[in-house]
């Protein structure tokens, strides 16, 4: 959430900013709506503050004049009083009702984007940052997409995932299963390595959790709701983990703070057709690993460069072709300052799968986090919030088994071998 701070005193860059989303003009006047309200929601405070600082002068008089005798005058400033508090009463629920609405229309407004994030209003106008220059995987004319080879080699299975849940819900089988699982341990070793606290969350947040993140009210519609509990199915481990340090001062000294989990991730996705989302391409439920860290203002960037860095070294090792995106202000999430997509290529498909989105949110997650840190001249300032999925698995595993496919079977990169057991999957 924007702080109103920077929406009144950076009015211009944050329309600039709502103009690079490709807002229009009708919703540009979100902002001076939001600042009008503020308007009221100050003169009301004051109001308020006046009728209560009223009310105690009166209240330590009546003591003094009952002592001097003067019980009339006393009577009075007892009437005086209890109109007072009703005046005080009907400010208060005014003051609630003004916060409300106004809280309503901050959530409404998305994080501005960075100086570095590209104009464009789709996924074709995101800009390439580190393009792949070595040689592609070759095959023959008997290639299979990775939904054929799961078939044949026994790896997941669609259909009773339908029968046991739904489409989206595969059933992995076998070495499938055991892929799935190498995948998980190799990723969070590879975290932890670099720093990382691991992390097992709770895989369910009440309505707190997920909007201080972002996940509510924007992002409703996509989550699985247990309403009997009024809980979430987490989206991704950002949600919870983040979270850990909700409405905490952070000690300068203490930071970075790092963090990486796996949790498998739920998302009420909307139904499309075509190759673009077969097989493992979307899933209603999959396994992530994610990292998130929490950072210095001032040091939130060179961190970014070093997430993309340590994402870049992990694809290394699994031999996989990839690129990285910047994405442009019609393609980035709500809640992000700047994000860059990680896509993997899918030999088979022959086509780019994202498969991890590494962003920075500056201040936004942390305003509604109250997720603040003492400097060292003792004043309260919020963090800048950052997170990446490092990695996604199932768009991993597919690239995985389309670019190691051979007449003998599926290689396993060789980084996998001591999670694995195994080095090839013959049918």
């Amino acid at each position: 959430m924007l702080q109103l701070k920077v929406l009144r005193e950076e009015k211009q860059r944050v329309l600039a900013g709502l103009r690079k989303r490709n807002w229009s003009a009708a919703q540009l006047k979100v902002v001076d709506t939001i600042l009008q309200i503020d308007d009221q929601r100050r003169v009301t405070q004051k109001e308020l503050d006046d009728t209560l600082a009223e009310m105690n002068r009166l209240s330590k008089t009546i003591g003094q004049l009952m002592g001097q005798g003067k019980s009339a005058e006393a009577e009075s400033a007892k009437a005086q009083v209890a109109e007072l508090k009703e005046i005080s009463r009907q400010l208060e629920s005014r003051q609630l009702d003004i916060k409300t609405r106004l809280d309503e229309l901050l959530y409404s407004v998305p994080n501005i984007p960075s100086k570095l994030v590209p104009k464009g209003k789709s996924a074709d106008d995101n800009k390439v940052a580190k393009d792949w220059t070595k040689p592609f995987p070759e095959f023959g004319e008997d290639a299979l997409p990775h939904w054929e080879l799961g078939k044949k080699y026994n790896l997941f299975d669609f259909e009773l995932g339908v029968k046991l849940t739904g489409s989206g819900f595969p059933v992995y089988r076998g070495k499938g299963a055991r892929l799935q699982r190498a995948l998980i341990q190799f990723f969070l070793d590879e975290n932890i390595k670099a720093g990382y606290e691991e992390i097992l969350p709770p895989h369910l947040v009440n309505e707190d959790t997920a909007r201080a993140t972002g996940q509510l009210p924007d992002k409703e519609a996509q989550m699985y709701k247990c309403d009997l509990d009024n809980l979430y199915l987490i989206p991704t481990a950002e949600v919870p983990v983040t979270n850990l340090v909700r409405d905490e001062i952070v000690p300068y000294k203490n930071l970075p703070l790092r963090f990486t989990a796996y949790t498998p991730c739920f998302r009420r996705e909307a139904g499309a057709w075509g190759a673009h989302v077969r097989g493992l391409n979307r899933l209603h439920q999959f396994d992530k690993v994610e990292i998130v860290v929490v950072e210095h203002p001032e040091k939130s960037y060179e961190t970014l460069k070093g997430m993309i860095s340590h994402v870049s070294k992990i694809l290394a090792k699994l031999e996989i072709p990839y690129r990285i995106l910047r994405l442009c202000g019609g393609d980035m999430g709500f809640t992000s300052a700047l994000t860059y997509d990680f896509e993997a290529w899918s030999g088979a498909q022959k086509r780019w799968l994202e498969i991890s989105s590494v962003s920075n949110f500056e201040t936004f997650q942390s305003n509604r986090l109250q997720l603040r840190y003492r400097d060292g001249d003792g004043k309260i300032q919020l963090t800048h919030t950052l997170n990446g999925s490092s990695l996604a698995l199932p768009r991993v595993m597919a690239a995985l088994l389309e670019n190691n496919q051979t007449p003998e079977g599926i290689k396993i990169p060789k980084a996998l071998w001591k999670y694995t057991g195994f080095k090839i999957i013959e049918a």
